[in-house]
């Protein structure tokens, strides 16, 4: 029985978004340029990404040990901070909203492949962490998720279905637990 030939494996065409000496232009930079700058470097490391086509809000908050993909596939709002050793594997598009947090080591995930193909197709899947989420400390999150608004990942969960809007979600796989406690002025009333 054969489950997997990778000699029949093709990128299809267009995936990465932009060419390949764009692609190895910013690793570069990603490894010297963005790694290397100073902590308090942010504007330095937002412009950077967006001369690589990210659409970064204001006063956004990116540390130097980032990892980003292809930035032409990311977006992130006003106020939000992504921390140490993230990874924004952005084969398919991340957004990130407003004042929301992907906390250090989190991996977000937008490309698998099919298991069940001979060929390892590769695949990408939008990821959307919404205004005022907060994924914590080490977390996964798969190919095509929605963190609701204001929503809670905790530390080490792993995340495979969409989350609810201001719930509290652990585990492995992550599930609604309890929801999170706002400040009810600025809840929008019908």
């Amino acid at each position: 029985m054969i489950f997997q030939k990778l000699n029949k494996f093709v990128l299809p065409k267009g995936f990465r978004g932009r060419s390949a000496l764009i692609v190895q232009l910013w690793w570069i930079i990603q490894a010297s340029l963005f790694s290397m700058s100073p902590q308090f470097a942010y504007k330095w490391r937002n412009f950077l990404l967006r001369c690589f086509g990210a659409r970064i809000g204001s006063n956004v908050v990116i540390r130097p040990s980032v990892k980003i993909t292809y930035p032409w596939k990311l977006t992130i709002g006003d106020n939000s901070w992504v921390g140490d050793n993230a990874e924004l594997y952005t084969l398919g598009e991340i957004t990130i909203g407003k004042n929301a947090v992907v906390s250090q080591k989190s991996y977000l995930c937008t490309g698998s492949h099919d298991y069940q193909s001979e060929a390892f197709d590769i695949f990408a899947k939008p990821i959307v962490i919404e205004d005022e989420a907060w994924v914590a400390t080490d977390v996964f999150i798969a190919p095509g998720i929605t963190i609701g608004k204001g929503a809670v990942i905790g530390s080490r969960s792993s995340v495979y279905k969409d989350m609810p809007v201001g719930m509290i979600c652990i585990g492995n796989p992550a599930k609604p637990v309890k929801p999170r406690i706002g400040n009810e002025t600025n809840i929008t009333k019908p």
